[in-house]
């Protein structure tokens, strides 16, 4: 294991030369706000190492190899994986090959673990006995070691079977657009509009009260990011409609502190159609879609995909209704139905 900068600085030049890495993190994100990091595991083709992130102050020389222009990320659902770098880098990847992204277009199970993605194509059996390690800890015994190298081991071999499969069945291109959105800077560093649509009850409120329960979560926010906690350590979801409704009252020093945040917020407050409770279908939407999901169903067996890939239900209401954002009107999916819809004619 690699524990100071210059071991790092060594194993980053017998690496020199690879470009194609397998990635993994382990970090702890139980009583923060943001997660803590502890582990980076790089696989090639001829090394896998892990790097402890807590033991070396300086990360530059990883992260300049991490982030060249050149270095294609090859990850098993990378999202985790990114945000937990980018606290630490503020930098996104500029390549990325997404192994269970890559397996959901191929037919494999959605949402498939690394785990039985690996046992599938390598026909090996991975040790799943830490999934709950805490990896603050230190020392990490060689069997935690083992394991953690584990994760990114089977990388690279199932990368070049997934990406063969992508290349003979024509859907490569499909992948880049999947996991354009992972590269997206602002994926990792959430909206108050984006915090507020995952805040529970919200869009049940009414106007007066939506306006300062939005007020209230992107103080709570504030406060959950200056004290590196859970924003729900901070203030429940209930408690804050509470507060919003009047149900309750906020102590006095509480409520100073949450006026000023707002006379100097220079956040937009202001309410998106987003968090408007979504209208019941209509009749004819009904039939609209399942008219539309039997045109899927079909894509889906003729192209060997899960119809849930090319449209989930609530994808298929965006579309009816007109929201130029849904995925069917968009990409490889738009192509795809409008070929086959007009084949059908």
């Amino acid at each position: 294991m690699i524990q100071t900068k210059p071991q790092l600085e060594r194993h980053l030049k017998t690496i020199n030369s690879a470009f194609h890495l397998a990635i993994d993190t382990e970090f702890k994100r139980i009583n923060t706000y943001y997660p803590e990091l502890c582990l980076v595991q790089i696989a090639t083709t001829h090394s896998a190492e892990c790097i402890d992130v807590l033991s070396i102050n300086d990360l530059e020389p990883l992260f300049e190899k991490l982030y060249h222009n050149e270095t294609e990320w090859v990850v098993h659902s990378a999202r985790q994986d990114i945000e937990a770098l980018y606290h630490l880098s503020k930098r996104i990847p500029v390549s990325l090959f997404d192994t269970q992204i890559a397996a959901s277009l191929l037919n494999y199970p959605l949402q498939i673990s690394y785990q039985a993605l690996t046992e599938i194509l390598q026909d090996v059996q991975l040790d799943k006995s830490f999934t709950r390690f805490d990896w603050t800890t230190r020392p990490l015994p060689a069997n935690v070691v083992e394991y953690a190298l584990d994760d990114v081991r089977y990388l690279l071999p199932n990368f070049e079977k997934l990406k063969h499969e992508l290349t003979i069945s024509k859907k490569i291109q499909w992948l880049d657009e999947e996991t354009r959105f992972l590269l997206d800077q602002e994926l990792y560093e959430p909206s108050i509009e984006q915090i507020c649509y995952k805040t529970k009850g919200l869009s049940q409120l009414g106007k007066k009260f939506q306006d300062q329960a939005i007020k209230l979560v992107a103080w709570r926010e504030n406060n959950a990011q200056q004290k590196n906690k859970p924003r729900k350590w901070i203030m429940s979801d209930q408690k804050l409609l509470d507060y919003a409704c009047g149900k309750s009252k906020l102590s006095t020093r509480s409520q100073k502190l949450f006026d000023d945040f707002v006379k100097e917020s220079s956040v937009n407050l202001t309410l998106s159609e987003l968090l408007t409770p979504q209208k019941p279908l209509t009749s004819s939407e009904k039939s609209k879609k399942n008219e539309l999901q039997r045109i899927i169903n079909s894509i889906a067996e003729a192209y060997n995909l899960p119809p849930e890939v090319i449209s989930t239900s609530k994808s298929l209401i965006q579309f009816i209704r007109g929201d130029l954002n849904a995925p069917l009107r968009n990409g490889w999916r738009a192509k795809l139905f409008n070929k086959e819809k007009l084949d059908a004619k």
